[in-house]
């Protein structure tokens, strides 16, 4: 991965932190890793555990950033979900699936979506 790719990830997962919390959301968790993997973030939603997977794509880039969510990287991100929850001892709680795009525009200006419940858990 690129440099700029690497900065152009950071800013839009700064970007999403903020964008959850003035939504209500709470942040537990930022770039939560284990030996299975990664999770952008880990949030609650009221009383909901939400899995956040964050994409970001520059005006140049064509595809969606939610067609980058493939159901390998599904199943990746289940794996790295359910591990969480067993460490912390919360395998009975409500979770989810958000997925946050944000495309930025050639004028720097960024355009965030959310998609909650993105995929159930694939294993």
């Amino acid at each position: 991965m690129t440099f700029q790719r690497k900065k152009l990830g950071k800013e839009g997962e700064e970007a999403a932190v903020k964008f959850l919390v003035s939504n209500g959301y709470k942040i537990i968790k930022k770039n939560f890793r284990n030996y299975l993997g990664e999770i952008d973030i880990i949030a609650e939603d009221k009383d909901t555990i939400c899995f956040v997977e964050v994409k970001t794509r520059s005006s140049d880039q064509y595809d969606s950033p939610f067609e980058a969510v493939s159901p390998k990287k599904q199943v990746k991100i289940t794996r790295v979900a359910v591990s969480y929850l067993q460490s912390i001892d919360k395998m009975e709680a409500k979770a989810r699936f958000d997925v946050i795009g944000i495309d930025y525009e050639k004028e720097g200006k960024e355009r965030i979506s959310i998609v909650k419940d993105a995929f159930e858990a694939q294993y």
